[in-house]
């Protein structure tokens, strides 16, 4: 059985948690729920990262399905997260449906606060162990806004691998290691090992975002060249580019928001061969360094293979190399 299969088994049980915690927002907040509920049908994820908290309390306990809960929460956390993320790069496009953004900026906050906490605070547990559960929650926004906030402001000058390494780790690392740290407190796991899930989901996260970073060129939107983001691959160009090639990525990369032209030759000098030879190994690093914490880990035998399967699922190279055109070719 792979993770999607997994996925497949529970997405009812997932849907009747939301529902769940829908119907507990009470007759007084009837125009929130519809509000809410029009957030989550528009803004379906693609990818079912839900199964993460599952496979965490599987690995620990043998068990996924009492983890349902958490997927739930990491499901609406990712709905209102992702409408913020997309709310500061819109422009003039609707990303709302039939919400207006007011409604539907409203609606993210209910969506990714206090539904969760409404979430952990209904479940039968030990106090210190929903204290734990709920000061994740709070530390995995905190960490997860700090490292947006340094993504927006990224000034391509003062980029490196570094540095865009710890931007990662606290915008995408940090939702991950939030769930995976939370899934592990919920099946009873040792501080030690719950340490290590939050390593785990953090070092997934960096692996994630670089899987992001290339659907979003290979869409064709470029919408990290439109927004003047300066992702990890464009980092590492910069880094390794002589001090004249140096100059003219910042030039480009200025100029990317307003120009075609030049956002297609940056795009270009980010899929030369060299560039991706050394993202490839950097991003199998990654993956090294998940599946170290996975073996150090242990756990149960049966759903180990899942989560490593969604570790390569994450670790893909999805671009290949833009080669010179050569000259009188057919």
């Amino acid at each position: 059985m792979s993770y999607l299969d997994l996925h497949g088994e529970v997405a009812q049980d997932i849907d009747a948690e939301i529902e769940t915690a829908l119907d507990r927002l009470g007759p007084l907040a009837a125009t929130t729920r519809l509000s809410v509920a029009k957030l989550l049908e528009h803004r379906k994820l693609r990818h079912p990262l839900s199964v993460l908290p599952l496979l965490t309390h599987a690995i620990e306990t043998g068990d996924p399905r009492p983890a349902v809960p958490l997927s739930a929460l990491h499901l609406l956390w990712w709905t209102s997260a992702c409408y913020l993320d997309d709310l500061a790069d819109a422009d003039d496009r609707s990303i709302a449906g039939e919400l207006t953004e007011d409604e539907a900026l409203l609606a993210s906050v209910i969506t990714g606060n206090a539904l969760p906490i409404r979430i952990i605070l209904s479940q039968d547990l030990p106090e210190p162990a929903r204290r734990a559960l709920i000061n994740e929650f709070l530390n995995g926004w905190i960490i997860g806004v700090d490292g947006q906030l340094d993504d927006m402001r990224g000034d391509i000058t003062g980029a490196s691998r570094k540095s865009l390494v710890e931007t990662y780790r606290g915008k995408s690392g940090a939702p991950f290691g939030m769930i995976t740290a939370m899934a592990a407190i919920f099946s009873g796991a040792t501080d030690e090992r719950v340490e290590l899930w939050r390593e785990f989901g953090y070092v997934f996260g960096i692996l994630w975002q670089l899987f992001n970073d290339q659907e979003d060129i290979l869409s064709g939107r470029d919408e990290d060249l439109l927004n003047g983001t300066v992702t990890y691959l464009l980092a590492s160009v910069v880094e390794d580019a002589a001090p004249l090639s140096r100059a003219r990525i910042m030039d480009l990369h200025s100029a990317a928001g307003r120009s075609p032209q030049a956002r297609a030759e940056l795009a270009s000098l980010m899929r030369t061969p060299a560039a991706l030879d050394a993202y490839r190994a950097e991003i199998d690093g990654f993956r090294a360094e998940a599946y170290r914490i996975l073996d150090e880990l242990g756990g149960d035998a049966g759903y180990q293979p899942m989560l490593r399967h969604l570790v390569d699922h994450a670790s893909q190279m999805l671009l290949e190399a833009e080669l010179p055109e050569v000259a009188g070719a057919a």
